[in-house]
């Protein structure tokens, strides 16, 4: 099975990891390692930053 390539960068998807509290998962046992809930939790968070940052380029 090919694997897709990501759209968030490597360091984006660190800080969010970080903010979101599951980074040391990360670290120990790569993105695998990580629950569906923290995933999902990540592309929520990374939703809602792309959709601040569109309202800030409006004004």
């Amino acid at each position: 099975m090919a694997r897709r390539r990501s759209m968030m960068s490597n360091q984006f998807k660190e800080e969010l990891a970080k903010e979101l509290g599951f980074y040391d998962t990360v670290q120990k046992e790569g993105w695998g390692g990580i629950t569906t809930r923290d995933a999902g939790n990540m592309v929520k968070r990374a939703v809602q930053i792309a959709e601040e940052s569109m309202k800030k380029d409006k004004v």
